[in-house]
């Protein structure tokens, strides 16, 4: 055991299955290779969330795929967004500690004990981060969907009645968004699209996040937001979870000018949807444009100083938005109110 000098090296003498998922800003794939890279600091973490890599892991026995365990584990990284070396060995050395419990998988034993027990880095995920990652798991190891998942088709198939929404179970809607590829799921999430009331609309947005929709349901899912722009009645919560149902979409002109239009409204005032622009929209942000716009109102936006201060932190720990950021804080174009939120952030002689 000696020899193990990695988490990687760790898991792969488990002979499990193993799967990566990022869980911060949504929950994504992230790959056996690139992992390994982010835990030798060979590359730095490419999604990072308040300061921290959000990560899940799956482990499964192969001989038998209901034997397995899942892990989450909140690992803290430093100002370029690399992984904290000391607490990668920390985390190990715990887990060595654990290493019978997670090596007896490929021996076909009982289920693995819980090696993050008491662990400062493993957290709970929210339900609805664990909905998607749990439907993400069964379909990774070709497991059944669970058993909300039909009742989710028929209601969306509009079998039951849009205004049944009620009896909608949100693991439901997060498995038929994640195999929106099989069948005809796609098809039958976009012709839905247009007929949903709010509340399950918001859910499947932000469902829809986590998944990269296809030209189809992207179509669905701008046409809606262009008419509900226009209507200018529609909460904040509401904006907020179209703009994440938008959010993980190829990135096109359309896609470009819809995130446009939600940064100009006034609804970009509201703490709400200028934090789901920044927390899931960090594609669109890297359009100068964009993160013009995106700036002006987060100054003046009714999120204040505090916001203002607290979601830059966040977004400068992602290496190519803090490049991008410092070029717009240094725009002489810039308004008078940026330039004060400046610099209440960093000190009046920022340059």
């Amino acid at each position: 055991m000696s020899d193990i000098s990695s988490l990687t090296q760790l898991l792969r003498q488990s002979g499990a299955q193993i799967r990566f998922f990022d869980m911060g800003r949504r929950v994504q794939k992230l790959s056996a290779d690139l992992f390994e890279k982010i835990e030798n600091q060979q590359t730095p973490y490419p999604s990072p969330y308040l300061q921290h890599a959000w990560i899940a892991l799956m482990l499964w026995n192969p001989k038998n795929k209901e034997q397995g365990v899942a892990w989450f584990l909140k690992l803290p990284l430093d100002e370029q967004g690399f992984l904290i070396q000391a607490v990668r060995d920390d985390l190990l050395n715990r887990l060595l500690k654990n290493a019978g419990g997670i090596l007896q998988m490929e021996e076909g034993g009982e289920q693995p004990e819980d090696a993050l027990k008491d662990n400062p880095f493993s957290f709970k995920p929210d339900q609805e981060k664990m909905a998607l990652f749990h439907a993400y798991s069964t379909l990774t190891s070709s497991q059944p969907a669970s058993q909300y998942y039909e009742h989710a088709q028929q209601y969306f198939a509009g079998q039951i009645g849009f205004d049944q929404w009620q009896s909608l179970g949100y693991q439901g809607i997060a498995d038929l968004v994640v195999r929106h590829e099989k069948g005809s799921n796609a098809k039958i999430l976009s012709k839905a699209i247009p007929l949903l009331p709010d509340a399950p609309f918001e859910v499947l947005c932000t469902c829809i996040e986590s998944i990269e929709p296809n030209h189809e349901l992207f179509d669905a899912l701008a046409l809606r937001t262009e008419q509900t722009l226009q209507k200018a009645s529609a909460s904040a919560n509401h904006i907020a979870a179209i703009t994440r149902g938008l959010s993980n979409a190829r990135n096109t002109p359309r896609k470009t000018e819809l995130i446009g239009k939600i940064i100009d409204s006034d609804y970009a005032l509201e703490p709400e949807v200028i934090v789901a622009v920044a927390t899931r929209c960090n594609e669109s942000l890297q359009e100068p444009v964009i993160l013009q716009k995106f700036l002006e109102k987060l100054a003046v936006g009714k999120a204040g100083q505090a916001g203002f201060s607290r979601i830059l932190s966040d977004l400068m720990f992602i290496p190519v938005l803090r490049a991008l950021i410092l070029m717009q804080f240094r725009n002489e174009e810039r308004s008078e109110a940026l330039s004060k939120a400046i610099g209440e952030m960093f000190g009046s002689d920022f340059k």
